[in-house]
């Protein structure tokens, strides 16, 4: 599959866009974050109820149509079976219900005012994508590598060709007048302790390959970790090299809150989630993925993913929008130089971008610390520094040039109760926190 050339059916004008895409970019344009749930339901009736149940919210939100543990590994046949047995699953069964039921299940609700995205988890995500391409859905998200190394033992080569086919049926609907929307995972790699630039590298990697393809509407993503400071300066290194290698495409930044343990008490879930909110609006990044406080204990009801959601539409409101002072936007920080550098490294490995990437994890260029894909080195290592920060801490053998690593560098040991306290980093900070500022405003909301 060759990822040699940028595609030229890329969009010029914006005025073509999907309805997902479209209704991003006109949000923004008014200085409006989009907001949008992880959520998805097995039932069919309580999926709808939950769609529109977001589409009512008091924000600015998008819906989303998560999918079942089964369809994520393809075993649709066990997923059938669970829910002919009315067994509940973790998400929607997409596959199994097929298009015809799931153009049901978004009629009357999916519109140029409320589009919705279909998110998975597949590494190999062929029969999801002909499936909510066929039920009229213009939106998705993953990636060839965020969605292989941390949830399949799929190999890394087969996954790279599975998401090129998907790109290319994203580019035939592009065709046929409708230009889909793909957002990249890269910037949510295992959730937490991946190095900041290493998250940026790797959106930015598979935006250019889902663009090479085709695709003509893209999103790069980020998800919230352990200091605002340095997601700060992560997101405005993301959004320049976004400026340099998406020309010609349209693209926006999507933000994460916390994706790894989250904070016990309900006080520190709400902190959390309203620092997500204000990374977001500083950023100027457009769309925020929330999470509720129920997330540490079990999976949210309809009712807890509306109420995050509106308190988020609520935060927004009260946050300046792009307050970024001069360190933040200096060009040459730390986290751009580490990204830019990683980035161009796999485009100079090859001209096939799929095998360029392919080679630099077999190589251990790109190693993601932690991971434990056979695929994936898991030499390099990370650390959180007293600033609550998160640094490298040993390189394994990706080659970024020590004057661009802060100390220690390697080497970098990380024995079982490191790890365990750095999981729980963001947990224990925000249960032990005081209430955020906004608390007091949003209850006498």
């Amino acid at each position: 599959m060759n990822l040699s050339n940028p595609s030229d059916t890329a969009p010029t004008s914006r005025t073509d866009l999907g309805r997902f895409a479209a209704f991003v970019r006109a949000n923004a344009e008014k200085g409006i974050l989009c907001v949008q749930p992880r959520m998805g339901f097995s039932d069919f009736a309580t999926m709808r109820r939950g769609l529109e149940a977001v589409r009512a919210a008091d924000a600015m939100t998008i819906g989303t149509v998560t999918l079942d543990s089964f369809t994520r590994v393809n075993d649709h046949q066990s997923a059938r079976k669970a829910t002919d047995a009315g067994e509940d699953l973790n998400g929607y069964p997409l596959v199994a219900y097929g298009a015809e039921t799931t153009r049901q299940l978004i009629d009357g609700i999916i519109s140029s005012t409320f589009p919705v995205q279909v998110r998975h988890g597949s590494a190999l995500p062929n029969e999801i994508f002909e499936t909510l391409l066929a039920a009229g859905i213009d939106a998705t998200e993953g990636g060839p590598i965020s969605y292989c190394l941390p949830y399949s033992r799929v190999p890394l080569r087969r996954s790279i060709e599975a998401w090129a086919t998907c790109c290319q049926l994203l580019a035939a609907e592009q065709g046929r007048g409708v230009i889909c929307h793909l957002e990249s995972f890269g910037g949510c790699m295992l959730g937490q302790l991946c190095p900041p630039s290493l998250l940026v590298a790797l959106t930015i990697l598979e935006g250019i390959f889902f663009k090479r393809l085709g695709v003509g509407s893209i999103s790069v993503s980020y998800a919230q970790q352990t200091n605002q400071t340095q997601d700060l300066q992560a997101v405005a290194a993301l959004r320049r090299l976004a400026d340099q290698h998406l020309t010609e495409v349209d693209w926006h930044v999507v933000i994460y809150t916390y994706m790894g343990l989250f904070p016990n008490t309900l006080a520190g879930a709400e902190h959390i989630l309203d620092e997500s909110v204000e990374l977001a609006v500083r950023s100027k990044s457009e769309r925020l993925i929330v999470k509720t406080p129920a997330e540490a204990h079990r999976i949210p009801t309809i009712e807890e993913n509306v109420a995050s959601l509106e308190r988020a539409a609520r935060v927004a409101e009260g946050t300046e929008r792009g307050q970024l002072d001069s360190q933040l936007e200096e060009t040459n920080s730390e986290i751009y130089e580490q990204a830019r550098y990683l980035v161009e490294m796999v485009l100079d490995l090859s001209d096939d971008l799929g095998d360029g990437l392919a080679s630099a994890f077999e190589k251990g260029y790109l190693d993601v610390p932690f991971c434990l894909h056979p695929d994936n080195a898991n030499a390099a290592r990370t650390y959180v520094d007293g600033a609550g920060a998160l640094q490298w801490g040993s390189l394994g053998r990706v080659p970024l040039p020590r004057s661009l690593v802060p100390a220690p560098a390697d080497p970098y040991r990380v024995d079982a109760m490191d790890l365990l306290r750095m999981l729980a980093y963001n947990q224990q900070r925000f249960d032990r926190a005081l209430p955020s500022r906004h608390t007091n405003e949003l209850e006498a909301h």
